[in-house]
């Protein structure tokens, strides 16, 4: 099993607990208004290209670090206050990751927050590129990495000190270790993705007592071409008013058609150890091409062609603004 793969058995279970969902209390789009500040894609599109220009960000590799370095201090220049949560993680072949999540926070003191997550290392190899001399290529990870940190830095940027609510920006590492298609492989490697996510997961606890993270969300290639984000299975069954509320916010800022409220499938994403670890209800905003024979990521996911030429500024915008739009809509 690959990252990113529909989980069947996920979605009977979906099916079968539907009927213990609990009524959503959640705005609708109707009665919201735009509020908070413009996202501006351009800004969010430099970020993507920063982290590229230091080449793809693969564990353990010097390009790797320097970025990581970047980011953290670009959260400081916000005024976030920044840990980095090192360990030493094991790749599915065994390689000793040296990973980093770097966790940024908005407002420390405040007890209420809400958790923005994303990757920020690059996949090593090509894996699902259409040439196989390129399957053991690293990917430059423009959207694939790249895109959700930026979406997130913008989002930062623009925080200034407008939020009585805390934000926790939490950038994983080590989730694109994921087993290679060419490796032999037995049974299930869903654990094997997803290193930083899970490390950070099981290191959580709610501390202070009275410090609660009331919901998180995930983005994951949140630039590429043509996205539209489709309702993700496991967002949907652990976190569906969140679904909700989100899908209400992009309808609200003008961009409910690249959020269609039609399900998607059902991924093995960072939010899975959000979730089942941390207890934190958490969704996943990931695109979904229900058309594309390369992938239902789109046709650059695992390419050489993961690069910037890739990005829309619109896809940014998109999303960018409907996480602006959750963010001031919370009391």
């Amino acid at each position: 099993m690959h990252k990113k793969i529909v989980l069947v058995s996920l979605a009977a279970l979906l099916m079968a607990a539907c009927g213990n969902t609990k009524k959503s209390t959640v705005e609708t789009a109707a009665a919201m208004l735009p509020v908070g500040p413009t996202f501006v894609a351009d800004s969010a599109y430099a970020f993507c290209q920063q982290q590229c220009d230091f080449g793809p960000r693969t564990m353990n590799s010097e390009a790797h670090d320097r970025c990581g370095e970047w980011i953290a201090q670009k959260f400081r220049d916000y005024g976030m206050k920044v840990t980095l949560q090192q360990a030493d993680l094991r790749g599915y072949d065994g390689t000793t990751l040296k990973s980093t999540n770097i966790i940024a926070k908005y407002r420390p003191e405040q007890t209420e927050r809400i958790l923005l997550c994303a990757h920020w290392d690059s996949r090593p190899w090509a894996d699902n590129d259409p040439d196989e001399a390129n399957h053991h290529k690293p990917v430059m990870a423009a959207n694939d990495g790249a895109s959700g940190v930026a979406v997130m830095l913008e989002v930062a940027r623009l925080l200034g000190d407008s939020l009585a609510i805390g934000v926790d920006f939490v950038c994983f590492d080590a989730e694109d270790w994921g087993t290679p298609q060419w490796a032999d492989s037995e049974g299930s490697d869903a654990d094997t993705w997803a290193l930083g996510a899970q490390h950070w997961a099981e290191n959580f606890t709610h501390h202070p007592s009275p410090f609660i993270i009331r919901y998180g969300i995930l983005l994951d290639m949140v630039g590429g071409q043509g996205a539209k984000f489709y309702q993700e299975q496991v967002s949907k069954y652990y976190a569906p008013d969140v679904v909700r509320k989100v899908w209400a916010a992009a309808e609200a800022v003008g961009y409910g058609s690249l959020f269609p409220k039609e399900e998607g499938h059902g991924i093995t994403d960072d939010h899975v150890p959000v979730n089942q670890k941390a207890k934190i209800p958490c969704i996943d905003i990931i695109p979904y091409y229900p058309d594309c024979d390369a992938s239902g990521f789109g046709p650059t996911w695992h390419t050489v062609n993961d690069d910037m030429q890739h990005i829309d500024r619109n896809t940014l915008q998109a999303v960018g603004q409907t996480m602006i739009q959750v963010l001031f809509s919370e009391k």
